[in-house]
């Protein structure tokens, strides 16, 4: 049986992301996006629905989420679904279904800091912004070249299914 996990959604960020230190020394960062569809009905009105989708990144891409992005902001976001299970303090089980991000464009302009909570940002969008990309630890003397895209999929945490 084959089986292929892929996303790619395009929205903007509904909060500042927040940025955790797991129980291994690990980074990990959650963004919520809102995805937005718009259309007409066969009335001609314009309607419009919003997903609103729950996103992980780890180790240096939720450092540079955490440093770089703020609410409103708007990102590409490539990655993976990714279930989530863990017990409460009541001993339940809860699951939450989420994306853990492969690689995160940073779109548009950033916000001025007055600006950076008062909404999406105006004006025009601003050039191809860098892509953030999850990138392997690299030990001294490797000859690993730093800059080779690398797929976080390799990449294995024991916290991953940790409920923030």
């Amino acid at each position: 049986m084959a089986s292929f996990n892929k996303v790619i959604l395009m929205g903007n960020l509904t909060r500042d992301p927040e940025l955790k230190q797991a129980p291994s020394g690990s980074k990990v960062a959650d963004l919520g996006l809102a995805v937005s569809e718009t259309w007409r009905d066969k009335n001609g009105q314009p309607k419009e629905v919003t997903c609103f989708v729950d996103v992980v990144v780890w180790d240096k891409l939720a450092e540079l989420c955490q440093q770089y992005l703020s609410k409103g902001r708007s990102v590409l976001v490539e990655g993976r679904l990714q279930m989530d299970e863990w017990k409460n303090q009541q001993g339940e089980t809860r699951r939450k279904l989420r994306v853990r991000a492969d690689t995160v464009k940073f779109l548009g302009s950033p916000q001025k800091p007055a600006e950076a909570h008062d909404g999406p940002q105006g004006g025009t969008a601003a050039p191809a912004a860098p892509v953030a990309k999850a990138r392997p630890p690299v030990e001294a003397g490797s000859p690993a070249d730093a800059g080779a895209p690398f797929d976080a999929g390799d990449l294995s945490h024991d916290e991953e299914h940790l409920p923030f």
